[in-house]
């Protein structure tokens, strides 16, 4: 499976204001590449034309020498549960067939003001809720490297969109591992910033105490550099960190040595694989020998994180899901004469049912 001409960020901007590419031939190629790769079903919908008019922009822009955003045609993913104005948003639920943003997410906004553009919005797992992205009214989303296993979730779409370089970064969202594990099993670089660092609005809620947007890339110079966009205080969320946005590029720069921590009981599980736990190993001696510190530490609580995780996280779910109850959005199963708790389980049952 080969990838596109640019393999980071910098290397497409620097042909890009060498005059050796176009931010339209970026997206065309990529346009390319999604429909030869439309069985992997990473993508909902694509925004093709949009996004071809999109790039005219800032490729007029280059060529009169004007100064373009730090994301200047770096083409973009955004998982089916951030809004985006004008667009259809479903969180790949029946639920919200058809239902249009009146809105984008501000992460969407900071993307667009940085001249990035966005080519279409990604596949998950129902409402954010699943670890394999098979459970999806759109269909599964296969795994690039081999379709036979899962691509993780539940933002499996945007981490394969990113894995077979449908597109060069994406967004998703994480509440208890939805970046992070399929960045794992797709093998790229997934983040979770710390809570609030991005704002939250516009994202479709799970459980609103520990959903986080999310970045996919091939290396972590490009989730730095969108990092650095997207983050920031938000007057529209009230969550969303007030600390002073970092140069995150920067620290790439740096040789300092770092102080790094493990847990103990996670490493010497008996349920942990033997290979995973010998990867694990290699890695931390690795990090040693590269001059950093690495120190196992003790952590008591460890068999009730899960447990805790699951309580809170199905209890705020159970308050934010309650208004897709097919009354107010998307799909309305017919009355007939039901009663009201009826309703609502066939409404329910109806509105998860694959297309």
């Amino acid at each position: 499976m080969g990838l596109s001409e640019f393999s980071s960020i910098s290397s497409f901007q620097e042909a890009l204001y060498a005059g050796n590419t176009t931010c339209e031939n970026a997206v065309r190629q990529y346009l390319e590449r999604i429909e030869q790769f439309r069985h992997l079903n990473a993508f909902i919908e694509v925004f093709a034309e949009e996004a071809l008019e999109r790039a005219r922009s800032p490729d007029i822009r280059v060529r009169n020498g004007e100064k373009l955003g730090p994301l200047a045609g770096v083409v973009t993913g955004i998982k089916d549960v951030i809004c985006y104005k004008d667009h259809q948003v479903s969180a790949a639920s029946n639920i919200l067939k058809g239902f249009t943003s009146l809105y984008s997410a501000t992460a969407v906004e900071r993307l667009l003001a940085a001249d990035a553009v966005i080519i279409g919005n990604l596949n998950c797992d129902e409402f954010a809720m699943g670890s394999t992205n098979e459970n999806s009214s759109h269909g599964k989303v296969l795994n690039a490297l081999d379709t036979t296993r899962v691509p993780g979730g539940s933002s499996g779409g945007s981490a394969v969109a990113v894995q077979a370089d449908l597109c060069l970064v994406s967004l998703g969202s994480d509440t208890g591992g939805s970046v992070r594990q399929p960045a794992d099993f797709c093998g790229i670089i997934g983040l979770k910033p710390s809570y609030g660092r991005i704002s939250r609005y516009g994202l479709i809620a799970y459980a609103s105490s520990f959903d986080q947007i999310g970045i996919f890339g091939r290396n972590i110079a490009d989730v730095a550099a969108v990092l650095q966009v997207i983050a920031g205080p938000d007057t529209y969320d009230s969550t969303a960190s007030q600390t002073d946005v970092p140069d995150y590029q920067s620290y790439l720069q740096d040789n300092k040595s770092y102080k790094i921590a493990y847990l103990r009981d996670a490493l010497d599980h008996e349920g942990l694989d033997p290979e995973m736990r010998a990867g694990y190993e290699q890695f931390f001696d690795n990090l040693k020998a590269a001059g950093h510190t690495v120190e196992a530490v003790d952590f008591e609580y460890l068999d009730y994180v899960v447990a805790a995780y699951y309580v809170l996280t199905t209890a705020e779910a159970s308050s934010n899901l309650s208004r897709f109850d097919g009354v107010k959005y998307g799909y309305r199963t017919p009355t007939g004469g039901l009663e009201l708790n009826d309703f609502y389980k066939k409404a329910g049952r109806k509105g998860s049912e694959k297309r």
